[in-house]
């Protein structure tokens, strides 16, 4: 059984949120081993310079980079990623399986973005929109599209 983690900056906050996570978690398990690693948010002033913004993100970068299981195929979230179908995920999960990657990890940045360190780590780069989501909102997405990847790949009906 494959091994998902999704490693995210900052908390859920909102109990709806939370119960949502946690709904699909829960539907995932019976694809995968599901684990989401919550790293903390480098706290910044109110209106932060370039530099501190990016020493924020190399601090959470270097959090993030502790936590990536050894010889795991790393997908890093972000805007300059591509953007591919449900089903092309699905692919994408299969085709790590194939490659020997019993450990899939999905990586979500802070507010910023993910440091560069953290994005060289990565097999591959993905994007869910041009749109810009809230971080919540993005894991949540996250979740519902591995699951419904899992589902296309076993013939679920989830997937429609």
């Amino acid at each position: 059984m494959q091994s998902v983690t999704v490693i995210c900056v900052g908390k859920l906050k909102e109990a709806y949120w939370r119960d949502a996570a946690v709904e699909y978690c829960k539907r995932l398990g019976a694809f995968c081993k599901i684990a989401v690693t919550e790293i903390d948010e480098e706290r910044l002033p109110q209106n932060p310079s370039q530099a501190q913004i990016d020493a924020g993100m190399e601090a959470e970068g270097k959090r993030i980079l502790a936590k990536i299981p050894q010889g795991s195929y790393v997908i890093a979230m972000c805007i300059e990623g591509r953007q591919q179908s449900s089903e092309e995920l699905a692919q994408m999960l299969q085709d790590a399986a194939n490659m020997g990657k019993s450990s899939v990890v999905f990586i979500i940045g802070g507010s910023f973005g993910l440091s560069p360190a953290v994005k060289a780590a990565a097999d591959r780069k993905l994007s869910m929109s041009k749109m810009t989501f809230p971080h919540q909102l993005a894991r949540i997405m996250l979740l519902e599209q591995t699951y419904r990847g899992y589902q296309i790949l076993s013939g679920g009906k989830y997937h429609k």
